[in-house]
C-alpha cells in the first residue's frame, strides 16, 4: 500500500481526539488531518456518559476537581480553555446545554447522540479525514515526522502525532490502554493505571440495595493521610456506587496497589461531629422524650438505612429517647459518624468511567501538550495521569488539553 502523508494525524477519536482534531482545522484551515481510531463506530464512550446524556462539563471547573499529577500543570490547561470556552463551543456547535445539580451540564436534548453527532458533523465540515476500524499497531519517529502502521497495513507519514487513545476504562467501548505502549516506544513512562469512577465492591448491606443518601467516606491507609469525600451514596446489591463510591473508588485502588492496610468508614450524617450529633441527640431528648430512637434518625435518613444504623449501634428499635441511656447514646453517635465498610475492591475496568494513571505530566509541556521526550509527539485527554471527580469534569480536560495542544500544533504548522 501507498504511504499515506498527512500533516497531523491523531490516533483516537473519542472527545479528545475529535476535540483536538477540530480545535486544530480551526487554527490550521487546508491542513490535511486525519483521526484514526480501532472502532468501526466511535465515540462509545461519548454515547453511554452521563447515563446516556453526556455530562459534557460543570459550571465550575477547577484543579482540586482532579487527582493525579501535578494540580499546577491542571490549573494551566484548564485555564487556556475553561468551562465558559466549552459552553461557547458547543454552542457555535448548535448544542445547548443546562444545568442540574452540583454544577453538571447536559445537551437540552438530554442525548449524548446530539454532542457526538455534534463533534462528527464538524470534523466533516472542516473536511477531517475520520478513519475508523484501524488500529494502529505500530508509531516511530523518523526524521521528516512520524510512521504510523494499521494492522491491516496502511501507513501514514504525519508531521505531528497527537496521541488521544485513552485509558483502560470501559474496554467494551473499546478502550484498552494501547497508548501507553505506543507512548513507551517513543520514551516515555506510565503511572501505574487503576480503575477511577468505578462502583465499590462489600457483603452485607443487600437489604439497602436501590436506596441513595448523602454520605461521607474516609479512607484511612498506614502511613497516609486520611482522604475524606462526601457526596451521594446509592447502596447496591454488590456494594455502592453513586458519586461518592465513585469518587473514593480511585483512592482505595491506589491505597490497596501500594500495599498498605486500609480501611474505608462511613458517616451518615455528612457534615456532623461527634459531638454535634451528640447534641442533636440531647437536644432530641428534650423535645420529643416519647419518640422512638428510630423514628427521630428517620428524619435524617431514609427508614431502612435509620433501622439498619440504630440495630447496628445495639439500641432496641421500639426504645424512646427518654430511656436512650448514656452509653447507648455515645454508641449511636459513633455508629452514625463512623461505620466500617468491607470494601474488597471495585467493579473494575469494566465499569469504571476513568482511568486514573497514565503518562505523567512531568514528561509533557503544559503550553502546549508537546511531549518532553519526543519532539512532535502531543497528548490529550485520558491517556495522561488526570483524572477527574464524577461531574463533567473529565470531559472538560479533554476539551482543555486538545484546545492547548492544538494552538501548539497549528503553529508548528505554519511553520512548516
Amino acid at each position: 500500500m501507498p504511504v499515506e502523508s498527512v500533516e497531523l494525524l491523531v490516533i483516537g477519536a473519542g472527545a479528545a481526539g475529535l476535540a483536538t482534531a477540530i480545535f486544530t482545522a480551526h487554527a490550521a484551515p487546508e491542513r490535511r488531518i486525519v483521526c484514526i481510531d480501532s472502532a468501526r463506530h466511535i465515540g462509545a464512550k461519548i454515547l453511554v456518559s452521563g447515563g446516556s446524556r453526556c455530562n459534557v462539563t460543570n459550571r465550575l471547573v477547577t484543579e482540586k476537581d482532579f487527582w493525579g499529577g501535578s494540580q499546577r500543570f491542571v490549573r494551566n490547561v484548564l485555564r487556556a480553555f475553561p468551562e465558559a470556552r466549552a459552553i461557547e463551543f458547543f454552542s457555535a456547535l448548535g448544542v445547548a446545554l443546562h444545568e442540574e445539580e452540583d454544577g453538571k451540564l447536559f445537551p437540552d436534548s438530554n442525548s449524548s447522540r446530539t454532542v457526538l453527532n455534534a463533534l462528527l458533523g464538524e470534523t466533516r465540515r472542516l473536511g477531517i479525514s475520520v478513519v475508523t476500524g484501524e488500529r494502529v499497531i505500530a508509531l516511530a519517529r523518523d526524521d521528516d515526522g512520524f510512521v504510523a502502521t494499521t494492522v491491516s497495513g496502511r501507513t501514514f507519514r504525519a508531521r505531528a502525532t497527537v496521541l488521544c487513545t485513552g485509558g483502560r476504562s470501559l474496554p467494551k467501548t473499546g478502550s484498552d490502554g494501547f497508548g501507553y505502549e505506543l507512548a513507551a516506544r517513543l520514551g516515555h513512562g506510565c503511572v501505574s493505571t487503576i480503575p477511577a469512577l468505578a462502583p465499590l465492591v462489600f457483603d452485607g448491606w443487600q437489604e439497602l440495595a436501590g436506596i441513595t443518601h448523602p454520605a461521607a467516606m474516609t479512607l484511612r491507609a498506614d502511613g497516609a493521610p486520611a482522604t475524606t469525600l462526601d457526596g451521594s451514596l446509592l447502596w447496591t446489591h454488590f456494594g455502592a456506587s453513586g458519586p461518592l463510591p465513585l469518587n473514593m473508588s480511585r483512592h482505595w485502588h491506589r491505597a490497596h496497589e501500594s500495599g498498605r492496610p486500609c480501611a474505608v468508614s462511613l458517616n451518615v450524617c455528612p457534615g456532623e461531629t461527634c459531638a454535634t450529633l451528640d447534641a442533636w441527640l440531647r437536644a432530641q431528648e428534650q423535645s420529643r422524650p416519647r419518640a422512638q430512637v428510630v423514628t427521630i434518625v428517620s428524619s435524617r435518613l431514609p427508614n431502612a438505612v435509620a433501622e439498619r444504623w440504630v440495630a447496628s449501634a445495639g439500641v432496641p428499635r421500639d426504645l424512646t429517647m427518654a430511656h436512650l441511656a448514656r452509653e447507648r447514646r455515645h454508641a449511636l453517635v459513633r455508629t452514625l459518624h463512623e461505620t466500617l465498610l468491607p470494601v474488597r475492591g471495585s467493579r473494575g475496568f469494566a465499569y469504571a468511567e476513568v482511568t486514573a494513571g497514565g503518562v505523567p505530566l512531568g514528561e509533557v509541556n503544559p503550553a502546549t501538550m508537546e511531549s518532553r521526550v519526543c519532539r512532535n509527539l502531543f497528548f490529550t485527554g485520558e491517556i495522561l495521569d488526570v483524572d477527574g471527580r464524577l461531574g463533567g469534569f473529565n470531559f472538560q480536560w479533554a476539551w482543555s488539553s486538545a484546545w492547548v495542544a492544538s494552538r501548539a500544533i497549528a503553529r508548528l504548522m505554519a511553520a512548516s
